[in-house]
C-alpha cells in the first residue's frame, strides 16, 4: 500500500520551495531506488509529492527530493 507519488514540474517545485522557504537541499530525501518511484519518469534532483490519505486527517502532502543510492 504505497501512497501516490508524483514528479513535480519545475514551476510547481519552485512554488513548493517558495511556500516553505526552503531549498532543494533542505527537503527530506528519497532514494531513486525507493519502491514508490517505480514507474515514474524522474531524474536525480526532481521534487516528488507524496499524497497520503487518512480517515482522520484527510489528505496530506509530503515533498522529497530524489537522490542517488
Amino acid at each position: 500500500m504505497v501512497p501516490k507519488h508524483e514528479v513535480l514540474d519545475e514551476k510547481s517545485a519552485a512554488e513548493v520551495l517558495k511556500q516553505f522557504n526552503v531549498t532543494k537541499n533542505e527537503l527530506p530525501k528519497i532514494r531513486f531506488t525507493d519502491p514508490g518511484l517505480k514507474g515514474l519518469n524522474f531524474s536525480i534532483g526532481d521534487v516528488i509529492r507524496i499524497t497520503r490519505e487518512s480517515s482522520t486527517a484527510g489528505k496530506s502532502y509530503y515533498h522529497r527530493v530524489v537522490i542517488e543510492g
